[in-house]
């Protein structure tokens, strides 16, 4: 799945889209978030003028890439619903958020900020798919009587989404993320 821009677009505009997205990926892997917009403009082969007309905003160049990497995450989330054990089914739903959005150094910070943005396309596609998801994954849990029934999934998804930030500014540790998890998880059983 991928999700892309909503207008369709020329051939040409579509494969400057699609460069500059690439180019994002690896700055951001090698740099962070905050990799200079006209370096990926250069790293892509288009000027900066085509850069801001496609994402106006460093915000937007990054929503662009998480939400085309969403889909993955989606996929994941529907093999997990057919998981007989519903209880690591969602654990392991809420560690692919956190590996998610750790991926590039500064993204899970943004993802925040995107998120409190009511407006922001990662809002939105959040909204409907990740909580679709996560929600199906809780109740089935709670269902099964593995999670308390009062647990709430946009709880959840703030303590994976702390866990990513921490996991960020902690670079010495590499199972940071996997040992907070653990932590945070242990409260979920009745």
């Amino acid at each position: 799945m991928t999700i892309g821009p909503v207008r369709p677009m020329r051939a040409d505009a579509r494969r400057n889209y699609e460069r500059l997205l690439d180019a994002a990926k690896a700055a951001f892997a090698e740099h962070g978030t905050e990799a200079p917009l006209d370096d990926i403009a250069k790293r892509a082969g288009v000027g900066s003028g085509t850069l801001y007309r496609h994402f106006p905003t460093r915000l937007d160049l990054i929503e662009a890439v998480f939400l085309e990497r969403i889909g993955t995450l989606m996929d994941a989330a529907k093999e997990l619903e057919r998981q007989p054990d519903a209880y690591q089914a969602l654990v392991e739903f809420l560690k692919r958020i956190i590996q998610h959005s750790t991926t590039y150094r500064g993204l899970a910070k943004a993802l925040m900020a995107a998120l409190h943005d009511r407006g922001s396309e990662v809002a939105r596609s959040c909204h409907v798919l990740v909580y679709d998801a996560g929600e199906r994954l809780l109740d089935r849990a709670k269902a099964q009587g593995s999670v308390r029934a009062e647990v709430d999934l946009r709880d959840l998804l703030k303590l994976a989404n702390g866990i990513a930030l921490a996991a960020e500014q902690d670079t010495d540790a590499t199972d940071v993320s996997d040992r907070l998890l653990a932590l945070a998880v242990a409260g979920l059983r009745p």
